[in-house]
């Protein structure tokens, strides 16, 4: 009886053992667990110092390859929008300076084209019609642009007063004041195909009349800014006009004079 009762004190004593080695590794465990991790606040700001990884490098484009958009959103093959073409100006004479020339603008045609052109070839030959003006000092501005229209007419600059002259012989058949010409002059040829429009006047001369006979280089009158010109931009605007079948002096097919004026 004495030998049962030792083997039980020997088996609750392993059991005991036992029981106190499995608190002992818990409680080492623990003590690693808690050394081993830093507090909360320290982990936390050790996140917030640590540096932020860089972005990738791009690379270098080679050459003759097209560079490499940062911007994913861009669209690489977008281009600017043309510039929108400058509106033409209302009236040469009324621009303080003629416009640029733009690159791929064509030269005007020369002298001898324009006399060689079939619109003109039928025009007698003309003396430029402002005294002290030589036709080499003219510039074509027949095809120059005006709003809604071409301009049709060649425009002489000179001194406020210079002598306005008939350009041939031929009949007076209208003294006219109108909004855009100012004081104008029709006169027409000696055989009533063409009319020789003179605008801007700034007076008519002496004595000038409707129906009376005009002689080449006869005085007419003299370079205003009347009607649409700029007043600081006097000028004779000189424009030749086929007639029609019924020789209505408002009314014709516009002809450049250019190349016939000497």
């Amino acid at each position: 009886m004495h030998a049962r009762a030792g083997h039980r004190r020997r088996r609750a004593a392993l059991r005991g053992a036992a029981i106190v080695a499995g608190v002992a590794v818990v409680v080492v465990a623990v003590v690693v667990l808690v050394v081993d991790r830093p507090p909360h606040g320290v982990e936390r700001a050790a996140e917030r110092a640590a540096p932020a990884l860089p972005a990738p490098a791009l690379p270098a484009p080679t050459p003759g390859s097209a560079p490499v958009a940062t911007n994913p959103s861009a669209d690489a093959g977008a281009t600017a929008a043309p510039q929108a073409a400058a509106p033409a100006s209302r009236d040469l004479a009324e621009s303080s300076s003629a416009p640029a020339a733009s690159a791929s603008r064509v030269p005007p045609p020369t002298r001898a084209e324009v006399a060689s052109s079939a619109e003109s070839a039928t025009l007698r030959p003309l003396i430029v019609p402002v005294e002290g003006v030589a036709a080499a000092d003219l510039r074509d501005t027949f095809g120059d642009g005006r709003p809604g229209h071409r301009h049709e007419a060649i425009d002489i600059a000179a001194p406020r007063g210079a002598r306005v002259l008939a350009a041939d012989d031929g009949k007076l058949v209208k003294l006219f004041t109108s909004v855009p010409g100012g004081l104008t002059i029709y006169q027409f040829d000696p055989d009533s195909r063409f009319a020789y429009y003179y605008a801007h006047l700034d007076r008519y001369a002496d004595g000038l009349r409707e129906g009376m006979q005009l002689q080449r280089g006869d005085l007419i009158g003299y370079v205003g800014t009347t009607g649409n010109a700029a007043p600081d931009a006097p000028h004779l605007h000189f424009a030749v006009f086929r007639l029609g079948p019924e020789r209505q002096w408002w009314k014709g097919e516009a002809i450049n004079p250019f190349g016939a004026l000497h």
